[in-house]
């Protein structure tokens, strides 16, 4: 064992410069992940991590603030609001959907709320993944409901109807859905 005192400080020493310098590579490490105004001017150190907290602080509103919007549009959290002229939300309603199938013509009509846009989009992309071809798809919004109508052609698979129709009654009515 080396007792010799100057050793032990050139030690720390190496320590102290090493400790320093992987602060400062973190620091440029999580400085360049924040977005910064455009300024050219740098920034000091205590002002880098407070424009970092404050960075992060406003990510987590922002998720939050996100959270809730697709909680509110899948339907597991329904807003309270009551709108002045209309009296209740009317994006509140139950989405409803049938589905017939002739031949080979598949009419899929879904009936939501205004704001639940998401449903078509996950209506047509079912449709898709089943096969389907979509000929036409419409829509009219009367009264703050949304009235979906698309037309599709089924080639080849008889039962693509009761397939379709028990995805989206899963989709749109949970995994409570039950088929009789």
């Amino acid at each position: 064992m080396d007792n010799n005192p100057s050793s032990s400080r050139v030690d720390r020493k190496v320590i102290e410069r090493n400790r320093r310098n992987q602060m400062r590579t973190l620091y440029r490490k999580l400085n360049s992940l924040v977005l910064h105004q455009t300024s050219k001017e740098a920034i000091s150190l205590p002002d880098q991590l407070e424009e970092a907290t404050n960075y992060i602080k406003r990510l987590q509103v922002n998720l939050e603030k996100m959270k809730e919007k697709k909680n509110t549009l899948l339907g597991i959290e329904r807003p309270n609001v009551m709108s002045l002229k209309e009296g209740p939300s009317m994006g509140l309603k139950s989405p409803k959907i049938e589905i017939q199938q002739m031949g080979s013509a598949l009419d899929v009509v879904l009936i939501t709320g205004s704001d639940c846009q998401f449903m078509f989009n996950e209506t047509i992309r079912v449709l898709h993944e089943e096969g389907v071809d979509v000929v036409n798809a419409s829509y009219k919004v009367i009264e703050g409901s949304a009235f979906h109508s698309i037309h599709c052609l089924v080639t080849g698979s008889a039962n693509v109807a009761e397939r379709i129709s028990e995805r989206l009654n899963k989709f749109i009515y949970g995994s409570s859905y039950i088929t009789f």
